[in-house]
């Protein structure tokens, strides 16, 4: 009966080393005669069995050869019995070419996908280690990616990691079809691409029941039997070959060792490992040495394997031998090629070697080795190459212009040379094709491309950093953005605009979580982390609250992320003002940087898109300003930085962003309780932080000024705007303001809010509500975020406008002589009022006071215009007194630096406050009589006591916060997505981009080239615009 050939014994599987000449006629001859067993004696084979039972080995062969005339077709054991020598070598090597024989099949197995390359009827095969193919990096190139290996690609498309694969456990190609699915990932093509399996194969080293040696066993229906432990006499002739074939490649290795010796040729630049001071173990001394030369490592980088060479050693090596590790054949390009860590190349700078110079007998580490040797000139045994200042020899780039001349004269020479020689000494256009050509061969082709612009004279195209700054100016979405890039770069020819991955890779660098640092000591409940971005609004948020709104979408940057990010961001301007003070630049502090917070709400920003769970449309923002930076020298702080439009939104960074109602307060408290965890734990510490290359000391000093007092009155615990306790600032009720509406003081703050709703909420007295509310003084709430006790500048003139506004329509309808009038005739007086003002002042009506209204009517022209409509002359004079002293008072609260700016009317200011509470308790007593407005009071009673504390009211102002509210539905428009969570991302991220100096500084160079009279005309030619694009590229060059 005839047995199939097992799979250890086929032989045309092997690998070609160990192939014999009459492989082919052997193959041939199977195929031609059957293959029949031995038929043996019973006691043979009794024999036979005891001697060879536990050797399964190749000596146990099934099969032999019929001989054609079937005579003496059985051969006897005695005559093919292997001779014990031969069978204990071929029991050694039987193993090896196992393996060998393993490895040699896995070549015809996709590494990806595990299928056999038969099933391609063309055979396509693509190696798994190494550069891509050029089809597909023209593929890349188009679609503008940066994959130039088959490891990177496949470790993408698959998640297969083949960077640590064995060759002798992984097959080292892939099939046609797995290539076909990488370009269907980054293809356009419409047609569906089969995936031959959805996990991932498992390769295993090769074992007695290999599934890759001994499938055709499994699917055999016939009786195997057993292995004879006879031979052919070709087989063993074979063997003796393949012996004689591997002792021929163990020579050649040994060889080709040396041949890199000589390829590296660094006897007499590196040093002998025999130079050592200590007699190191043998494993030591191979693991300091270069595995090349076999010298002590010299400049010694790492390869991906892990192996490590002098740099020189290897990159002559790759150069000659191929893309490969000399030492483990893994695929190695110079790209590849690392430092090792800084642990080793301390130890090995430490090593002692003996000076090689003969009159010399010192010792010296390795480190100190040039400098010593430079004292031998004269000595030839010295073996480093020594500069004239006896210093390490450096590299070309870290050299002056002067040292980089002298280095390069001699291949300078050489180019120009060609040059005159070939290209009619344009030695510029070799220089730059050289370079060219040295990045296409190291794949880096994006720079390639721009020195192809700049050779071909069409520029390079604007930064990345000028490209976002006016996409983020110009408020344009991805798409807008991404449709101008492709129009001017399909009209001009010129890629003018970077692409849109350009920009986000710029983006990177301006948010927060990109920058180190590091708290002293670390922050108390934060996280340690530094790469945090823009995290949910209600992360952080402690495990005590049971119900927080999980309906509400909130987002925000951590707070100390934030800061750091606003710090690095102002890198030029804080060094500039230590030079600008005579201070030196490695001052590492400690810097006091003083912050200003502001909050409100936006009011309705609902819009028509998007979907998502309901949530309110009403939205918060919580934003700082850096406001001042100072630093300690000597005895006295030295201000360095301090922000000359503290109420620009361009410098008010938003922190966080949430649609929810700023009268929600348990929505307020869940979404900015850890924000003001944050905060308080930076209180206490100090940052470290990298700044112009020099680690620097950093505290930090939070003032919460920003807040109208709707908001005050929310986070302070008090009780609302209507309230009897009408000042956030001190304890007094409306009938005391009214009575007494000058001379206050400032008494409330946050700890004391604190403690009067301890006692509001245990009643420790046991007393009446009334009285309970009498003793805290108005507090009905815990406090939770601590505010400066002070007036919003920018608010406090819109509650003054509003109460004018007031005053002229009660003066309009003389309420001083009727003030009992009804409901119908008071809106008369307003209609009355809004048209007057329309016609003269072009002032139109608005439902609700705002900023800019306030401004134009709070003048003398609307008090001249209102005038026409009173007839009594008495009450004329007595309006004009009081815009006028309205008017005096004013800039002392809304100016920066009132003892600056209005130094007069900062002295004038008891006085007119006085008369202005004269008039108000005189001849407008029927409107004051009992009762006073919030903001008259806080104008009247407490604005010189402010002033004397913070010199100023103006800088500390909300407007800016305020100022933000248009650029938040900008940014909404802008940015429209059907999921709103994804939306205040965005809106988050282009709002903190906006108040990027880094960027503003692009723009101001923008401003600034219009200003100077840069026009274009509707008629200009194509041609003739370029002129534009070489403007905008000048201001790559301009110094800020």
């Amino acid at each position: 009966m005839a047995v199939p050939l097992p799979s250890t014994l086929r032989l045309s599987s092997a690998p070609d080393e160990i192939q014999h000449p009459h492989i082919k006629f052997s193959e041939w001859k199977f195929k031609l005669f059957r293959v029949r067993s031995f038929e043996k004696a019973p006691e043979e084979a009794q024999k036979e069995k005891d001697s060879s039972e536990g050797k399964p080995c190749l000596e146990q062969s099934p099969v032999v050869l019929d001989k054609p005339g079937g005579q003496n077709s059985v051969l006897t054991q005695r005559a093919l019995k292997l001779h014990p020598k031969f069978s204990k070598k071929f029991h050694a090597d039987g193993k090896s070419s196992d393996k060998a024989i393993h490895q040699a099949r896995l070549r015809h197995f996709c590494r990806i996908c595990g299928n056999h390359f038969k099933s391609d009827g063309h055979n396509r095969r693509y190696p798994v280690h190494g550069p891509v193919d050029a089809k597909t990096q023209s593929l890349f190139r188009k679609k503008e990616k940066r994959v130039t290996s088959w490891p990177d690609l496949i470790a993408r498309v698959f998640r297969i990691d083949v960077k640590s694969d064995v060759d002798s456990i992984h097959p080292t190609e892939f099939c046609h079809n797995c290539w076909s699915i990488m370009h269907r990932k980054f293809g356009s093509a419409h047609s569906q691409v089969y995936c031959p399996r959805n996990v991932t194969v498992e390769w295993h080293p090769h074992t007695p029941s290999c599934d890759i040696c001994f499938t055709a066993h499994r699917g055999l229906k016939r009786k195997r039997h057993q292995p004879n432990v006879q031979l052919s006499k070709k087989l063993k002739t074979m063997l003796n070959h393949a012996r004689r074939d591997r002792r021929k490649r163990t020579q050649a290795r040994v060889s080709s060792k040396e041949v890199m010796k000589k390829i590296s040729n660094c006897s007499k630049i590196h040093l002998s490992t025999k130079l050592l001071a200590v007699d190191f173990p043998a494993h030591f001394v191979k693991s300091i040495s270069c595995q090349i030369c076999e010298h002590i490592l010299a400049d010694p980088v790492e390869t991906t394997c892990k192996h490590l060479f002098c740099r020189i050693c290897i990159l002559r090596c790759l150069k000659v031998m191929g893309s490969y590790c000399p030492s483990c054949r893994y695929p190695c390009f110079p790209t590849d090629l690392e430092s090792p860590v800084k642990s080793f190349l301390s130890i090995l700078n430490s090593l002692m070697v003996k000076c090689p110079a003969p009159e010399c007998n010192e010792e010296v580490s390795l480190e100190k080795y040039n400098h010593h040797v430079s004292s031998h000139k004269e000595s030839k045994e010295t073996l480093v190459h020594i500069n004239k200042g006896g210093r390490p020899r450096q590299h070309l780039l870290s050299l002056t212009r002067r040292a980089q001349k002298h280095r390069l004269r001699e291949l300078k020479i050489q180019v120009k040379e060609f040059a005159d020689k070939e290209e009619g000494g344009d030695v510029k256009s070799v220089c730059l094709t050289l370079f060219l050509l040295a990045l296409r061969a190291r794949n880096e082709h994006r720079q390639a491309d721009e020195l192809e612009a700049i050779m071909q004279g069409r520029g390079s195209g604007l930064q990345p950093a000028v490209c976002l700054a006016i996409r983020v100016n110009t408020f344009l979405s991805c798409s807008q953005y991404h449709k101008m890039y492709r129009t001017v770069k399909a009209i001009t020819g010129r890629q003018i605009f970077q692409p849109l991955h350009a920009l986000r890779n710029a983006e990177k660098v301006l948010l927060p979580g990109y920058h180190p640092f590091e708290w002293q000591p670390p922050l108390k409940n934060v996280s340690s982390r530094t790469d945090v971005g823009i995290i949910d609004g209600l992360s952080g948020l402690a495990s005590s609250v049971d119900e927080y709104p999980v309906d509400t979408i909130a987002k925000r940057f951590r707070y100390d992320s934030a800061l750091v990010s606003a710090l690095m961001d102002m890198e030029e301007d804080i060094l500039d003002g230590m030079r600008s003070q005579d201070l030196d630049d490695y001052l590492n502090g400690p810097f006091t940087v003083v912050v200003k917070e502001s909050c409100d709400g936006m009011g309705d920003v609902s819009e028509k898109h998007g979907s998502g769970p309901a949530v309110p449309e009403k939205a918060v923002r919580f934003s700082f300003t850096v406001m001042r930076i100072t630093i300690e020298h000597g005895s006295q702080n030295v201000k360095i930085f301090e922000e000359p439009k503290p109420n620009s939104e361009l410098c008010c960074k938003p922190l966080c962003l949430m649609l929810a109602d700023e009268s929600d307060h348990e929505t307020l408290t869940a979404i900015l309780s850890p924000l003001i965890a944050e905060r308080e734990a930076m209180k206490s510490s100090e940052l470290m932080l990298e700044m112009g290359g020099i680690p620097r000391t950093f505290k930090f000093i939070f003032r919460g000024t920003g807040y109208d007092e709707k908001l005050v009155r929310e986070v302070e615990g008090l009780e609302a705007s209507g309230s009897v306790y009408i000042c956030t600032l001190c304890d007094a009720t409306r009938l005391e303001a009214s009575q007494n509406l000058v001379f206050h003081s400032i008494t409330r703050s946050h700890a004391e809010n604190l403690q009067r709703y301890e006692v509001w909420r245990s009643n420790p007295y046991h007393e009446s509500v009334e009285e309970l509310r009498d003793r805290v003084k108005g507090v009905s709430a815990k406090p939770f975020i601590e505010t400066v006790p002070s007036i919003d500048a920018l608010h406090c003139d819109i509650g003054n406008a509003a109460e004018f506004y007031k005053i002229f329509q009660l003066e309009i309808g003389e309420v001083y002589k009727n003030p009992n009038a009804s409901k119908e005739e008071r809106k008369r007086w307003q209609a009355t009022l809004d048209k007057h003002l329309r016609k003269r002042m072009n002032l139109k009506p608005i439902m609700r006071m705002n900023g800019n209204f306030a401004r134009k009517l709070m003048t003398q022209e609307t008090v001249d215009a209102v005038c026409e409509l009173i007839p009594s002359e008495e009450r004329h004079e007595a309006l004009r007194e009081l815009m006028d002293l309205y008017l005096k008072m004013k800039p002392v609260w809304r100016s920066t630096c009132p003892a600056k700016e209005c130094p007069e009317s900062l002295c004038q200011y008891s006085f007119n406050s006085q008369r202005f509470a004269e008039l108000l308790s005189t001849k407008f007593k029927y409107r004051y009589e009992g009762k006073i407005t919030n903001y008259f009071h806080k104008t009247l009673a407490h604005v010189p006591e402010i002033i004397e504390r913070d010199g100023s009211i103006g800088a500390w102002a909300s407007e800016g916060n305020e100022s933000g509210n248009k650029l938040f539905r900008r940014f909404r428009k802008m940015n429209a997505r059907q999921s709103k969570c994804y939306e205040m991302e965005d809106v988050l991220k282009h709002h903190w981009l906006y108040t990027s100096k880094y960027l503003q500084k692009f723009m101001n160079a923008h401003n600034a080239l219009k200003s100077s009279g840069f026009t274009m005309s509707s008629k200009e030619t194509l041609g003739d615009s370029l002129d534009i694009e070489d403007s905008l590229e000048s201001q790559d060059s301009m110094e800020f």
